[in-house]
Order: structure tokens, then sequence, then C-alpha cells
């Protein structure tokens, strides 16, 4: 499998716009960052970069959404997620499986296994590394994705 890169990573939080406004404070992130509602996926998040990597600050529109659920299931807040690059999602997929992973269905578009988002292709493993949950992202080379759903 080749791992490209970070592509983001993904903290569930109770108030995105409190945390925002520390990582703004704190980290230094740009006034500009705003809150967008994504209604698909029934989440808010605040999107920016930090150090190259993306980050997503995300809380759930609902009391059962998946974010406020991986927090009560935990007790705290913290890093839900790590979306790892990889230059083929199908050979990425397969080699995971061959190793004993289990693909998880997308909470947003309900589809398990690698299917298109607006940046690339994504498939979930219901799989953990140390507590984290991993998603595989294909990023779409220039001319590819002229079907991605907006707004996931």
């Amino acid at each position: 499998m080749k791992v490209t890169q970070i592509k983001h990573m993904t903290f569930a939080v109770r108030d995105v716009d409190r945390s925002l406004d520390a990582y703004k404070r704190l980290l230094g992130v740009s006034d500009e960052v705003q809150v967008k509602e994504f209604h698909k996926s029934r989440n808010r998040a605040a999107v920016f970069e930090l150090g190259g990597i993306e980050f997503q600050v995300t809380q759930s529109m609902d009391a059962d959404g998946r974010f406020a659920s991986w927090i009560d299931q935990r007790g705290h807040e913290g890093l839900h997620h790590l979306c790892f690059a990889v230059e083929n999602i199908d050979a990425a997929l397969a080699e995971a499986q061959a190793h004993g992973a289990t693909l998880k269905e997308c909470s947003a578009c309900k589809v398990t296994g690698s299917h298109i988002h607006p940046e690339g292709w994504v498939a979930f493993l219901q799989d953990e590394v140390s507590g984290i949950e991993i998603e595989f992202m294909q990023v779409y080379k220039e001319g590819e994705g002229g079907d991605r759903p907006q707004g996931v």
C-alpha cells in the first residue's frame, strides 16, 4: 500500500464554534475560517490547514449523530479519524482486507467501499488503530471527478 500523505485529520467536538475560537487564539488559525453546515452528513465543520495538514473540527447537528455518538462512547472530544491519501484506493482496500480489515459504511453516503466524494474516491475501515478510525482517499487527478457530489 502506498500512503502518500495524511489528507486530513477530523476532530469530534461538542461545540465547533468554541473549538475554532481556541484554534484561532492559540494556534494562529485565520479569522477568515468559518464554520460551514453540511446537511447531507448532518454536521457543522471548520476546515483549515495547519503545518500542511487539513484539520476538520466537526460537530454533529443531531444529538445521536456520528460525532456526538463517538464523544458519548468515549467520554471526551478528540481525534475521530485520520484520512490517508493513497495512490490506488482499490489496491489499498484489497491489501487492508487481506490483512483482516473490514470495510465500514460511509455515514454520509450510505455506501460501503470505494465511492466518489468531493475531493476523491473514499472508503472507511470498520477497524481502528489506537482508537482512531481510518479513511482512505484517492485524490482526484486533473480531469477526474466531474460528477462529484457537493456538500458532503
